[in-house]
């Protein structure tokens, strides 16, 4: 008996295995131009990318790489106008990004950022420095911290305080110090003294060993010992 509902059941399957191939053969005879249609635009669109990718974009991201190499030198040496615009013989970081976006690599903009910023170009700087979209930490606590120095050229100290936090969040490093030092003296620029405690008592409790550390005492007892407002 039990042998008999076994080759039932296995009768059955097999039947349900036939019926399920019939249809799938059914739709692929029904459907064979479209389907065939399908495959030739994904093939046609995979060798499209692949030519453009190996024909088009590699080398114009070598030859965006190339260009950044006078304009990095100039950024050295502190020549942020010529680094930015270039002299007509070398491009500079704004050119390069007009003709080549990101290909020179995302950090193309924090550079352009950071030589408006020395330029007092403060809008321009702050455009620049939010397009960065890089993932090194330090890298972006710094393009942040140069966002704040932007605001504050422009008289906007809450953008400024928020950015120099942020920065400091960011980074979790040495570097975060000088972040929360800025934002400290911002806060005290706009009245709110227990803000600027807090940022430095943060300098004193995680990162006493930097060069803000060993000073900030001096910042958290002027605001301890300054009168309360009434």
């Amino acid at each position: 008996m039990a042998n008999n509902t076994e080759k039932a059941r296995a009768k059955e399957n097999t039947e349900a295995v036939v019926e399920a191939v019939s249809k799938t053969e059914l739709f692929f005879s029904d459907n064979k131009v479209i389907i065939t249609a399908i495959v030739a635009v994904l093939i046609i669109a995979g060798l499209g990318f692949f030519f453009w990718h190996k024909y088009g974009y590699l080398p114009q991201k070598a030859e965006a790489q190339e260009q950044m190499y006078p304009a990095e030198a100039n950024f050295r040496a502190e020549e942020f106008e010529l680094a930015l615009n270039g002299d007509g013989n070398v491009l500079g970081f704004a050119q390069i990004i007009d003709e080549y976006g990101a290909k020179a690599g995302k950090a193309v903009y924090l550079y352009a950022g950071i030589c408006e910023l020395h330029l007092g170009n403060y809008n321009e700087a702050i455009g620049y420095l939010t397009s960065y979209k890089g993932k090194d930490q330090i890298l972006l606590g710094r393009a942040n911290a140069c966002i704040g120095d932007a605001y504050t050229g422009l008289g906007d100290y809450n953008k400024a305080a928020e950015y120099f936090m942020k920065a400091a969040k960011i980074s979790d490093n040495i570097f975060s110090a000088t972040y929360l030092l800025k934002a400290g003296m911002t806060y005290e620029e706009l009245g709110q003294r227990d803000k600027a405690l807090a940022a430095y008592k943060e300098i004193k409790d995680k990162y006493p060993q930097s060069m803000e550390g060993y000073d900030i005492d001096k910042y958290i007892s002027r605001i301890e010992n300054m009168p309360k407002a009434e």
